[in-house]
């Protein structure tokens, strides 16, 4: 699999989103990242796990604590691939805004 669905994949569920979201903010524990969920740390380990394999997340080791870092590198592509969308619907709308002004212009008679 690409690295484009790879990181898509781990996007796809929304605890690893918001996970993300939570890591956005600065570092956590995985006990920190599992306190808004109604699941085991053990569930939300494996979250955390997809999130490092896509590398989305790493985890460093400080003395006893191993918190989780966002790393949004990955994002560029899902980012780049957005944007190309976003310059498609931007033109259709363009093309449609422009058609609609055509349509409200008054027309004139021809016959004076």
């Amino acid at each position: 699999m690409d690295s484009l669905s790879i990181t898509l994949s781990a996007l796809a569920d929304p605890t690893r989103r918001a996970i993300l979201a939570r890591l956005a903010q600065g570092e956590a524990s995985v006990n920190e990242l599992a306190e808004p969920f109604d699941m085991t740390l053990a569930a939300v380990s494996k979250h955390i796990k997809v999130l490092e394999s896509a590398g989305l997340i790493s985890r460093s080791k400080q003395a006893q604590w191993r918190p989780c870092k966002l790393e949004a590198g990955p994002m560029r592509d899902v980012a780049g691939l957005v944007e190309s969308y976003r310059r498609f619907w931007e033109q259709n709308l363009d093309q449609l805004d422009a058609y609609l002004a055509k349509l409200q212009t008054p027309k004139t008679d021809s016959k004076n």
